[in-house]
């Protein structure tokens, strides 16, 4: 069987990630390049995951150029998606795209056109569809055995953001809303097929206005409350202010039942360490006392089958299911966007786009 060739731009956080999911299928793929502008980062990136016979590049121009490939995944920081996105589909490839899609909605726009255009893919990596708590969550609400969904209330949060990149807005596009409620967003949306009708938002301000972290120009607290076309309500929230590790959080509120899955914190493992375990948790301060170490966190939280579904899709030359297209990912920025509208002016907002 030929394998696809996957040129990875990027070998820091979010290239660890997709990295894991490329481990477990080096019968299907061959990672080809890798990119990144520290060469030591690529070889320590390439021997944790045993990857061999990859070219490795420290300038993304000339690896989208020379690499023989079917598809380049962009691990890059936010600003820079939209430009190695143009420059990988104009030559050739389909991509995937860390979430967000790009930092505002006209570059995103750009990306999606650009792919229509040129007949490319864009997968767009919203980790939460496939991460399988949630999927099992949404085969139980498929199954009709507790009943109509009406209310649904989904949240991520954590202490900070460990990038540089994230404390400003140009180069991020917000944030914690963009960063981590792009989660929610994006699964509310795929679960609704995009259709939503109104919404209504407040976030923390930014800057001297934050809860926690004044010297981030984006929020450190956002929430939204939203309105879907078949009646369904959501409220959906991020913060920077979460202590004690990452919190993923789905509850799903329906007429003859009801659906709570806690992504983060519920595993079968606990353990009591006086000097504290090498990791428990994304994002977790300390490791001492007690704790829930993650178990195969990465296949957990999605990362693992979505890598999957997009490796297989590529391979068919089509698109991803819905949530995980480019025009999602369009989608989400979109509502982001109109999110920060509403909490800026003080506004609640129509979807007039919405089909009648």
């Amino acid at each position: 069987m030929e394998k696809l060739r996957v040129l990875l731009i990027g070998a820091a956080f979010s290239a660890d990630l997709h990295s894991d999911g490329y481990s477990r299928m080096l019968d299907k793929v061959q990672i080809v390049g890798i990119c990144d502008r520290n060469l030591s980062r690529i070889e320590e990136l390439a021997n944790r995951y045993g990857f061999t016979g990859y070219t490795a590049y420290d300038d993304y121009d000339k690896a989208i150029a020379e690499c023989q490939c079917d598809l380049v995944d962009i691990c890059m920081p936010n600003f820079l998606h939209h430009d190695v996105a143009i420059k990988a589909m104009n030559a050739g490839r389909d991509i995937i795209c860390e979430k967000p899609l790009a930092t505002t909605v006209e570059d995103a726009q750009d990306m999606v056109d650009t792919a229509d255009k040129l007949g490319k893919h864009i997968y767009y990596a919203e980790d939460w569809l496939f991460a399988p708590a949630f999927r099992k969550a949404m085969e139980i609400i498929n199954s009709g055995k507790v009943g109509k969904p009406l209310y649904v209330r989904a949240r991520e949060s954590h202490c900070g953001s460990h990038s540089p990149f994230a404390q400003t807005i140009k180069y991020c596009g917000g944030g914690c809303m963009v960063h981590l409620g792009v989660h929610p967003v994006s699964f509310m949306l795929a679960m609704k097929d995009n259709k939503w009708s109104e919404l209504t938002a407040m976030t923390s301000g930014g800057g001297e206005n934050n809860m926690v972290h004044q010297q981030m120009e984006g929020e450190d607290w956002a929430g939204a409350f939203l309105r879907f076309a078949d009646g369904t309500y959501a409220t959906l929230e991020a913060n920077y202010v979460t202590v004690g590790g990452m919190e993923d959080v789905l509850d799903i509120y329906c007429e003859e039942g009801c659906v709570h899955v806690d992504l983060s914190f519920s595993g079968p493992v606990k353990v009591f360490s006086i000097p504290g375990l090498d990791y428990t948790v994304e994002k977790a301060e300390i490791t001492t006392g007690w704790s829930t170490p993650a178990v195969d966190e990465k296949y957990n939280l999605g990362y693992c089958g979505e890598i999957n579904h997009f490796v297989e899709c590529c391979k068919a030359g089509v698109d991803a299911q819905v949530g995980l297209r480019g025009k999602d990912g369009l989608e989400t920025l979109k509502v982001i966007n109109l999110i920060y509208k509403s909490a800026k002016e003080g506004t609640h907002i129509k979807n007039d786009a919405l089909e009648a």
